[in-house]
């Protein structure tokens, strides 16, 4: 039988198996939801993710036709509920709310369960969440140039507050003090609530906060909102400059994505990243999301996939330069 009637053979079944594929996967997407859709939230309810949560929860349900409840799995900074997703069947009914502490735990935590890149399958981001720098009202600097020469010009003389090692509070000023070669010393808390009391105070001179904590303290006189971590202002923060006005390129910013196991069929994963842009362009979504500090920052899932991998990155050589180890 002559090979140009092998290959001809071959290839005729491996379109056929295409097409079939093709088929079955649009048919699965047509069918999908059939039932209710889990949102797991790996921190407890009331907290900032959490809100995000069930902003967009019955919304997405608006749009699929079928319930999206929200479930928290707290504990170990997200790795419980990345667990409970990374395990579970990758059918497009059990997904994440997941966020940048995943990837940083990746560099701190050798004997995590699972790879937060690989075990999961990007579906599409939602919201970043600010970060400001914020000072007590006797520490001399009030622009991000003046900060910074500040902690240039006196080492090991300020100190700063976040909620806790290895989150992006954290690690984002550790960026700041690696790209300045500054000495600041760090100040874990258990939380954030204390921080913002504590700089007002003066028991600590520096801290690393939310937006929305930041801007309303701020707005009282009760301290200064110095820069945000953001490379652009914030709408409703309109005097907090970004740190980049100082630091040309500087960005160490939390994202909030949905993430779903690894395998999920393509056309579900685009199916949910379609209903999440819908979602995010909603007219009232932002002035929502601002109660909570958070901004709308849709990006479906090919991009996403890409940029989970550079932040990661970036993570990972902030904690190797700095010297950070999980406490």
């Amino acid at each position: 039988m002559p090979l140009s009637h092998h290959v001809s053979s071959i290839s005729r079944r491996g379109a056929l198996a295409l097409a079939l594929a093709a088929a079955t996967s649009g048919a699965w997407a047509q069918a999908y939801p059939s039932k209710a859709v889990r949102l797991v939230v790996g921190y407890s309810a009331g907290g900032g993710v959490d809100a995000m949560a069930r902003l967009i929860a019955p919304r997405m349900a608006a749009a699929l036709g079928q319930q999206v409840v929200v479930e928290n799995r707290t504990g170990a900074a997200g790795l419980i509920a990345g667990d409970t997703v990374a395990r579970a069947a990758p059918d497009g009914y059990t997904l994440m709310l997941g966020d940048s502490s995943l990837l940083i735990a990746q560099h701190l935590q050798p004997r995590m369960s699972f790879d937060p890149v690989k075990a999961f399958t990007p579906v599409a981001s939602v919201f970043t969440l600010p970060l400001v720098i914020v000072v007590n009202n006797d520490v001399p600097a009030k622009t991000p140039a003046e900060f910074v020469k500040l902690l240039k010009d006196n080492p090991g003389r300020y100190s700063y507050a976040t909620s806790g090692v290895g989150t992006v509070h954290h690690l984002g000023f550790e960026m700041l003090k690696g790209k300045t070669r500054s000495f600041v010393v760090h100040i874990p808390y258990r939380g954030a609530a204390q921080i913002v009391p504590d700089v007002m105070s003066g028991q600590v001179p520096i801290g690393v906060v939310s937006a929305t904590s930041a801007i309303a303290q701020a707005r009282a006189g009760k301290l200064r909102a110095l820069a945000v971590m953001n490379p652009v202002k914030l709408a409703g923060g309109e005097d907090i400059a970004p740190l980049s006005d100082a630091l040309p390129g500087f960005s160490a910013v939390p994202r909030l994505y949905v993430l779903a196991p690894a395998g999920t069929p393509a056309a579900i994963v685009d199916r949910l990243s379609d209903t999440l842009r819908t979602v995010m362009e909603a007219p009232d979504i932002a002035q929502v999301a601002a109660q909570q500090g958070a901004v709308p920052a849709y990006m479906p899932a090919a991009p996403l996939a890409a940029d989970i991998v550079r932040e990661s990155a970036e993570w990972g050589k902030v904690i190797r330069e700095q010297g950070i180890t999980a406490q």
